[in-house]
């Protein structure tokens, strides 16, 4: 049992800002709410009343700790972190955040992929911040935003059964720009 308490006692720990060291680390403790939002128990729930499968504010908030650790603020969001993200968005079935969680993912894959496609972002204190619009940092089109990230993207936004409107509707316009319209349903659907 001793075992089992040291591995609660860990995982926990990998969730405060102080141990993520850098976007690896953030990335798997994005797994551990990711697990929390499936099961609705672990260190992420500890305290309140979390339902399996709900997203909830305490849920979106622990994500924003982690993405804006002081270890990785600095950092642009690494693909891993963006991936964690995904299937936090997969695995929540219901909402009860106001829809941050989705403002708070659009901005992480879009600092990611201008970041990944060369382009400066600024620091993710001010890109994540909810006060901050996406407009006021994001690339205005994809002519520089490198076409892997944009496959990237749209494959996964493709395999993810929950929409997430706010970066389908970031995604279309960069996407728009980049390749003919009659292309895009094949990029992804955007019909919803």
């Amino acid at each position: 049992m001793s075992a089992l308490l040291a591995a609660l006692a860990e995982t926990a720990a990998t969730l405060e800002p102080a141990e993520i060291s850098c976007s690896e680390t953030a990335a798997r403790a994005l797994a551990v709410v990711r697990d929390g939002v499936i099961t609705g128990e672990g260190p992420t729930a500890r305290g309140r009343v979390h339902f399996s499968r709900e997203l909830d504010a305490d849920d979106v908030t622990w994500c924003e700790r982690i993405l804006t650790a002081s270890a990785v603020v600095h950092q642009p969001v690494s693909r891993a972190e963006a991936e964690a993200l995904f299937e936090i968005d997969e695995a929540a079935t219901e909402r009860s955040d106001s829809g941050r969680f989705d403002d708070l993912i659009a901005k992480a894959v879009v600092h990611h992929a201008a970041s990944a496609s060369g382009l400066p972002v600024p620091p993710r204190s001010v890109a994540l911040a909810r006060e901050t619009s996406i407009e006021s940092w994001a690339p205005a089109s994809a002519t520089k935003v490198d076409i892997e990230v944009l496959n990237w993207i749209a494959t996964q936004m493709r395999s993810n059964r929950c929409r997430n409107r706010t970066l389908a509707a970031l995604i279309a316009t960069l996407v728009g720009v980049a390749m003919p319209l009659a292309q895009l349903p094949n990029v992804f659907d955007i019909g919803m």
